[in-house]
């Protein structure tokens, strides 16, 4: 099963047709609980059980569960994506168990898509919210995060303390299984960005050190406007992690659809764009041939994502 996704919303909806929730800076996964054995599924699809061992306790007391949530680190009380990072990649069950103690995360738990068997999708959000707040969820490794009625007032709340955004979400709205939905709207405040890699640049004075990538963005016709160079947080174990991943993708030109500074393409390793990473920047400026991103700052690899998500939806 894939996840029901939200639509960008122009406004934040009013009413008590909707209700709104915090936007977790995190990775969306589905929990398959079965006789007591947990199931993590990324929202491609790929099975992430081995990489968060803590949250096994989710199925404890349950024999049939399906929830839908946010898989979140937490760095003094707030979201961490580039916390998170470190643990989305690991497949070693040993280092993912040292992991868990010393960085451990929480399933934020927003909906309910089975129950005892029983598929919970054609129902109401209101009938599967009321019967998720039944089950009791919270424990050290989950919580099931509260509603809110009034959307511009959490947005400024959420902006205030510096997360992510809201998704307000229709009362009456079915789950729609694997498709994108204006019954559910998320408003971001935006401090980060998903973007694909399509080549590397050696470190200064190195041939083979991984010093910074070149990253795009949809061009709106199915390529890549080239989004420009991020080499901030890269350093050390993060830049090698990189590297090994798009080793296998080297390539012989360009992928971006748009003008690559010569500054930039000189001495690139280009790669085909397969990889997804999540950088921070101070927003957009101008540049030869496009905008660019001013300042970027590396975060880490979108293991939840692939570069058809971001086409999809060039918000994304």
């Amino acid at each position: 099963m894939k996840p029901m996704l939200a639509t960008v919303a122009e406004a934040v909806p009013t009413g008590p047709d909707w209700v709104h929730e915090v936007k977790w800076d995190g990775m969306r996964v589905l929990a398959d609980i079965h006789a007591g054995v947990v199931t993590l599924r990324a929202r491609s699809g790929n099975d992430v059980s081995v990489s968060f061992p803590e949250l096994g306790s989710l199925g404890a007391g349950f024999d049939d569960l399906l929830l839908d949530g946010e898989v979140v680190a937490l760095d003094a009380g707030r979201p961490s994506f580039a916390a998170l990072a470190e643990r989305m990649h690991v497949k070693d069950a040993r280092r993912a168990a040292r992991l868990s103690t010393t960085r451990p995360v929480t399933f934020m738990a927003f909906d309910l898509l089975r129950l005892f068997g029983s598929d919970l999708t054609g129902q109401p959000w209101s009938a599967r919210r009321e019967l998720l707040e039944r089950l009791d969820l919270a424990g050290p490794h989950c919580q099931v995060p509260p509603t809110f009625a009034d959307g511009a007032e959490l947005l400024a709340a959420t902006a205030d303390q510096g997360l992510e955004g809201i998704v307000s979400k229709r009362r009456s709205s079915p789950y729609a299984v694997g498709r994108r939905s204006a019954d559910w709207r998320k408003t971001a405040h935006r401090t980060s960005l998903s973007v694909v890699v399509g080549g590397w640049r050696p470190e200064v004075g190195t041939a083979d050190r991984l010093g910074a990538v070149l990253v795009g963005v949809p061009d709106g016709a199915g390529g890549w406007a080239y989004a420009g160079r991020v080499g901030s947080g890269l350093v050390g174990a993060a830049g090698a992690r990189l590297a090994e991943v798009l080793k296998p993708l080297q390539d012989n030109a360009s992928p971006f659809s748009t003008e690559v500074p010569r500054e930039d393409a000189d001495g690139t390793h280009w790669v085909r764009p397969r990889i997804v990473v999540e950088v921070k920047s101070l927003g957009w400026g101008g540049g030869s041939g496009g905008a660019r991103l001013r300042q970027p700052a590396y975060l880490g690899v979108r293991a939840d994502l692939d570069p058809a998500d971001l086409i999809e939806v060039t918000d994304a």
